[in-house]
């Protein structure tokens, strides 16, 4: 990582480290900017279990660190917190105002998010029944629109990094290395997070894998892409 890396994407299965290597990047990011970091959290509380894990995580992270809530307005949130956050940090460090370290974990929980946003696909509600395995087909109009609100907020995500010049770290997961869904809105939501996450990678300076807690710089260790099959005349 060098400081001109101002988009780095980590990416990993679950419990691979993922969350703890972006905080340590982040931080170290942070250090000339006086060590504040703009937190962006995207989960939303629904159950006992997933606010245990937020708590866990609010107390791991450092008390000087600002967390915003944006289950679905990233590029928003980005676009209102860079000012504030590069004059709190010029603050803190005595320097010149520089722009601010986002830290936005995580891509997989926003995508969800805005896959279910405006009541698609019923909502994001565990169903009365306490399960969802429904194998019918999803509405072609909703697959549609869930599908162009998740390329939308990606697009806008990387507008607003363009716009205000911050550095941003984000966690994202790899949920398509295990055997295909059985159902078709796991199957949309898996496809949705690749595509995501391949925009995403494209953009970013820095890529990380993670496995079992080694971080592997994916984009150091990727070959150059192969180029477009050329069209002869005898093809066409």
């Amino acid at each position: 990582m060098t400081p001109q890396d101002r988009f780095t994407l980590v990416t990993g299965g679950a419990r691979s480290g993922k969350s703890t290597f972006a905080e340590r990047l982040a931080a170290q990011l942070a250090e000339p900017r006086g060590g504040r970091v703009t937190y962006l959290a995207t989960s939303e509380t629904n159950d006992a279990e997933m606010a245990a894990r937020v708590a866990a995580h609010r107390t791991a992270r450092p008390a000087a660190w600002t967390t915003v809530e944006c289950p679905l307005e990233v590029p928003a949130a980005v676009r209102e917190h860079a000012g504030a956050g590069a004059q709190a940090g010029s603050a803190a460090s005595g320097g010149p105002a520089g722009p601010p370290v986002f830290l936005l974990d995580c891509v997989t929980f926003w995508v969800t998010n805005l896959l279910f946003a405006g009541g698609a696909f019923g909502g994001s509600a565990p169903p009365d029944e306490g399960f969802n395995y429904e194998k019918d087909l999803l509405p072609a109009d909703e697959e549609r629109a869930a599908s162009a609100r998740v390329s939308a907020g990606v697009a806008d995500l990387l507008t607003a990094l363009d716009e205000t010049g911050a550095t941003i770290v984000a966690v994202t997961n790899e949920v398509g290395l295990g055997v295909v869904p059985e159902y078709p809105l796991a199957r949309l939501y898996r496809d949705q997070l690749g595509w995501a996450n391949q925009r995403l990678a494209a953009a970013a300076d820095r890529v990380y894998f993670l496995v079992a807690g080694f971080p592997l710089d994916v984009s150091a260790l990727a070959a150059s892409p192969l180029s477009e099959p050329s069209v002869k005349e005898s093809d066409q």
